[in-house]
This record gives structure tokens, C-alpha cells and sequence, in this order.
């Protein structure tokens, strides 16, 4: 008979298979099944903490009492895995997305869902169109074209509205002249960007315009040549009409007016820049031709101040020529005075084209001119006095007169006579008389001073 034996005991078969029996029914009775459960836990990190796209974002799966996972990433790459740690997604495209993981064993199975929210690359760009013109007032229409936002946010100073939440900002009205600064804020919970544009207004239509009478009719005689020049701001289209004269071009900015005749004359221009128009109207006075033309306070140096105040002088330019000036300007000189020193004992008015010998360099196209310096010794027949001279109100005096260069009336002249009467001829026939009204003596720097009346050209 074969023995069992049960630990450490002898048995016969029939005995040790009922205490076999006996032991295993004790031993499972008093055991119980422990089920492991799935407890799911997740932590994710997105890279640069950026949630616009692009966006990285890495898993790390702290689960436990899990052998199996199915990870599902919605609009990410890769979609799925199976892996425990899936590693890093990548997200291209902007909006709310679930991430799923599933994970079981054999006695358990859990799925977690987590919410992202990612957000679109904010490029910010708008657009201003100006409607007319960019003259006071200004309308201006402001075209959204940013991307990628979700908040924005419009300041316009000194606009009306002066600040806007929204995409689609209403027309901005502008009546102050100057740049304006636009702006813009966009959001998108993630980020924020700016852009601004400056808007340029410029002054409000109003019309102005000055009647500048050219060089040679600076004493509004007729027949008188004028510049009409237009100080308007904020126009774009001109008109000018006038009760007498001729002007040049009537839509021209800055035309030409010519008034043949004397008289009193209105000048009118409007002004438009297609908004509105307004209109302006100025008086002019032209006064009858006189023939002459009259000068006055003219300082001359002797021959020592020529350097500075200068010892020429050109009636066709109305200006004194100083020593070292342009040579362009010494074909005009027509009058010519040598004073010798601070005393006056000797002075004489000169032709241009005998200087040379009086202490001055020679002119280059010197002019030709006819002096009586002194009209008390020149038996000319000639009695023109200062009365005469202060009278003459137009040159008929002058054209009686026959002024010629002989050895007696140039004759230098002193001081002791005050004031003293010079007449001469120019080159072009031009007859004329300069009365002497004071002889300063300062040294080196010693002048006359004197006024001139002389025949237009």
C-alpha cells in the first residue's frame, strides 16, 4: 500500500485523499479575491507656456493600476497612441480640443478627458482710406484686416469716436489740423499686439491772397504789373475774376494781373477743395502814371566807406552797390559818388565809367551818365532849385531840362551849401535830380544822405 504523505505526515491513499479533500476546502475558505483599481492622472506641459499655435505640448502620464492606454489627441500630431507616455504633441491649428486617454488592466478600466484651448497667431493689420481729401473736416474709413484676435480694441484722439471695442470700428471724423495717431490693441487670451497708423489733417478751407505788385511798379502806378498771390489753406481749385485788369490765367494758384489804366479795382477769388468753397474779395488802387519815380534816404559813402555802405548807386535796381558786390551787379550802377574825406572839402558825383580815376576799381560795362554837380557855375542856362525839386510831383520838370557834362558844372562841390541840387542824364536818357540833405562826418565812415527823383524807363 502505497503511504501520502501531507506535510510531514504518513498516510494511506484512502485516509490522505479525504484530508486532502478536507484541507483544500479550509484553505479556499478562507481566501478572498483583491481587485487593483485604474486611477487615472495626467499632467501636461505646454512649451514656452504659448498657447498659440503652433503649440508643443507634452503628456506625462501618472496613472496607476493601469497596463493598457489608448491616448486620443483631437486636431493633434500625432491623433492617437498607445504608448503610457505618449510624449510631445504637436497642435497646428487654432481652436477647443479633447484630449482622451483610456487606460485599463483585467480588473478595471477608466477615461479621462481634458480640455484645450488654443489660440490663433494674432497678426494685427488695419487699413485707412481717407474719404475726399485729407482737408478739415476728414472722414476716415478704417478696414479691419487682423487675424488670429479675439478682443480688439480702437483709440482714435481728437476723432469722434475717440475709442472703440470691436472688430469693425465705425467711421472717424477729424476737425483738427495735425497728425493723428490710430491704434490698435488685439487679444486673444493668449497674446497681445498693437499696430498704429498716423493720419495727417491738414488746415480748414480759408481763402486769403495778397496783390504784390512786381518790382518795377512797386509804386502802384499804371500801367501796374501784380502777383496775385494765393495764401489760401486748404484749397485745391481756384477762380479769379476782377472788375478791371486783365489776369493772366483765371483757374491758375498764383496768377498775373495787368492794369493798362488808373483807377480802383476789386480782385475776388474763390476757393473750392470739394468739400466747400468760399470766396474772398480785395481792393486795389492804381494810380495814375506819374513818369517818376522817387527815392529816398539814400546813404552814400565816401570813397573809405564804399567797403561798407557803399559809394554806387543803380536807380534801375533801387539799391546802393558796395565794394567786392557781384560784377553782375556794376553794369546797373548809373550814379557814382567821390567824397575825398571825413571833411567834405571835396566831393563829385561821376560817371560809372570814369571811377577808376576817383580811388575805385573800373566797372566792368560801365554806363555812361551826365552830371551837373554844380549848378550855380555851369552856365548851362539850368535853374533848378530845391523848391523845385520838392514840387515835382511827375517828371515834367525833368523834361525840359538838357542836362549835359561840361568842365564847369562838374566841378567838385563842398559842404557849405546844404542842401545841394545834382542833376545828371543816365545812359538810357533818363533825366534825374538828387537832392543833398546831409553831409555825416564819421571818420572813415562819412555818407551823405540824399533823396532822388528820376524819370521811369
Amino acid at each position: 500500500m502505497k503511504r501520502i504523505y501531507i506535510y510531514g505526515y504518513n498516510m494511506t491513499p484512502g485516509i490522505s485523499g479525504i484530508l486532502l479533500f478536507v484541507l483544500l476546502f479550509v484553505v479556499s475558505a478562507c481566501f478572498h479575491e483583491v481587485v487593483i483599481p485604474v486611477t487615472i492622472k495626467i499632467n501636461y506641459e505646454v512649451k514656452n507656456n504659448d498657447y498659440s499655435i503652433p503649440v508643443e505640448i507634452t503628456f506625462d502620464n501618472l496613472t496607476t493600476g493601469a497596463e493598457n492606454y489608448k491616448w486620443t489627441f483631437e486636431g493633434g500630431q500625432p491623433a492617437t497612441s498607445d504608448k503610457k507616455n505618449p510624449g510631445t504633441i504637436y497642435f497646428a491649428e487654432a481652436g477647443d480640443y479633447k484630449v482622451t486617454l483610456e487606460a485599463w488592466s483585467e480588473d478595471d478600466r477608466q477615461v479621462k478627458e481634458i480640455d484645450l484651448k488654443l489660440y490663433g497667431t494674432v497678426n494685427v493689420n488695419f487699413e485707412t482710406s481717407v474719404a475726399v481729401n485729407n482737408i478739415s473736416p476728414v472722414t476716415v474709413t478704417v478696414t479691419n484686416k487682423t487675424v488670429g484676435g479675439t478682443a480688439y480694441h480702437w483709440k482714435f484722439p481728437n476723432g469722434e469716436p475717440s475709442s472703440f471695442d470691436g472688430f469693425t470700428p465705425p467711421a472717424v471724423q477729424y476737425t483738427l489740423p495735425g497728425d493723428h495717431r490710430i491704434s490698435l490693441v488685439v487679444e486673444n487670451g493668449s497674446e497681445v499686439d498693437s499696430l498704429s497708423q498716423v493720419i495727417t489733417v491738414s488746415p480748414a478751407l480759408s481763402a486769403d491772397f495778397d496783390i504784390e505788385p512786381s518790382f518795377a511798379d512797386e509804386d502802384y502806378e499804371a500801367p501796374l504789373k501784380a502777383t496775385l498771390v494765393n495764401n489760401t489753406t486748404g484749397g485745391l481749385a481756384w477762380q479769379w475774376s476782377s472788375t478791371g485788369g486783365q489776369i493772366s490765367n483765371t483757374a491758375a494758384q498764383q496768377p498775373v494781373i495787368n492794369f493798362s489804366t488808373a483807377g480802383t479795382y476789386t480782385v475776388t477769388l474763390t476757393a473750392a477743395n470739394g468739400k466747400e468753397t468760399k470766396s474772398i474779395s480785395k481792393e486795389i488802387v492804381v494810380k495814375p502814371n506819374s513818369g517818376l519815380r522817387t527815392l529816398t534816404d539814400i546813404k552814400l559813402g565816401i570813397n573809405t566807406a564804399h567797403g561798407s555802405i557803399g559809394s554806387f548807386y543803380s536807380t534801375t535796381l533801387r539799391r546802393v552797390v558796395k565794394a567786392n558786390e557781384p560784377d553782375s551787379l556794376y553794369q546797373y550802377v548809373d550814379i557814382a559818388f567821390f567824397g575825398l574825406s571825413a571833411s567834405f572839402t571835396f566831393n563829385r558825383f561821376v560817371s560809372p565809367d570814369s571811377v577808376q580815376h576817383y580811388t575805385f576799381n573800373p566797372i566792368t560795362q560801365p554806363q555812361t551818365t551826365y552830371f551837373i554837380n554844380s549848378l550855380d557855375k555851369c552856365d548851362c542856362g539850368i535853374n533848378f532849385q530845391e523848391a523845385d525839386f520838392d514840387a515835382m510831383v511827375n517828371d515834367e520838370p525833368l523834361k525840359a531840362l538838357d542836362i549835359q557834362s561840361t568842365a564847369k558844372g562838374l566841378k567838385p562841390f563842398d559842404n557849405t551849401v546844404l542842401p545841394r541840387i545834382v542833376l545828371f542824364r543816365t545812359n538810357d536818357n533818363r533825366k534825374g535830380a538828387i537832392k543833398i540833405k546831409e553831409f555825416h562826418s564819421d571818420g572813415l565812415q562819412s555818407y551823405i544822405l540824399a533823396d532822388i527823383k528820376v524819370q521811369k524807363q
